[in-house]
């Protein structure tokens, strides 16, 4: 099975990809983390996706999806995958599907105003990378992550004017991801306002009927 979560950020979509991890032991990929392991262990992409990262800028199209091939391309992904936040616009899109054929994706749909308020809400551990948001799932002890016992913070990029902006790259970039997989007959849309459970409900249906 191989899938692609697509939504604005703060949908949720790296929640529901754990959840679906456990139940299907199908590997998440984020094109996040793949650019930070390239880094680490110096491959000759993380050479590269590192001058773009020092310069605060996003890698190019054709490096992503380099990075993309060559962990598919592992053992592990042969029963299928989840792509996390990727694709992000219609060209990378255009890309994926000669590369790889995906069964359907999962858009999860959430109102502007309320992913403002869940992506300043949202506070990080500062050990094992867990995330809370203080209104729908606060930790158990204030400031304090209920696996670790790591401290929490507020992401420098979670402050109201940032999200904003981010949320207006989402629309203009990658939005229109969702009228292309409309039309190749992929998408399948999610109230994700409902609660994490029920929407992880709402995504194991789909997955089970397909």
């Amino acid at each position: 099975m191989k899938l692609i979560l697509l939504g604005p950020p703060g949908a949720g979509k790296g929640t529901q990809a754990q959840f679906l991890v456990e139940k299907y032991s199908l590997p998440q990929i984020s094109t996040g983390d793949l650019l930070r392991k390239a880094v680490a262990e110096g491959t000759e992409l993380g050479k590269i996706a590192k001058e773009y990262m020092d310069a605060g800028k996003l890698g190019p199209d054709d490096l992503i999806l380099s990075l993309i091939k060559e962990r598919i391309d592992k053992p592990d992904c042969a029963s299928g995958y989840i792509l996390d936040g990727y694709p992000r616009n219609l060209a990378q899109a255009e890309a994926m599907e000669k590369l790889a054929k995906v069964d359907v994706v999962i858009n999860l749909n959430v109102p502007m105003e309320e992913l403002v308020n869940r992506l300043t809400s949202r506070r990080t551990c500062s050990k094992c990378n867990a995330v809370y948001n203080l209104t729908a799932r606060p930790p158990k002890v204030q400031g304090k992550c209920d696996t670790c016992g790591g401290d929490l913070y507020q992401r420098d990029d979670d402050n109201v004017e940032t999200v904003s902006k981010r949320l207006d790259t989402y629309n203009s970039q990658t939005a229109p991801l969702i009228g292309y997989f409309t039309d190749n007959g992929l998408i399948k849309n999610i109230d994700a306002t409902q609660g994490m459970e029920n929407t992880h409900k709402f995504i194991v249906e789909i997955l089970e009927a397909l």
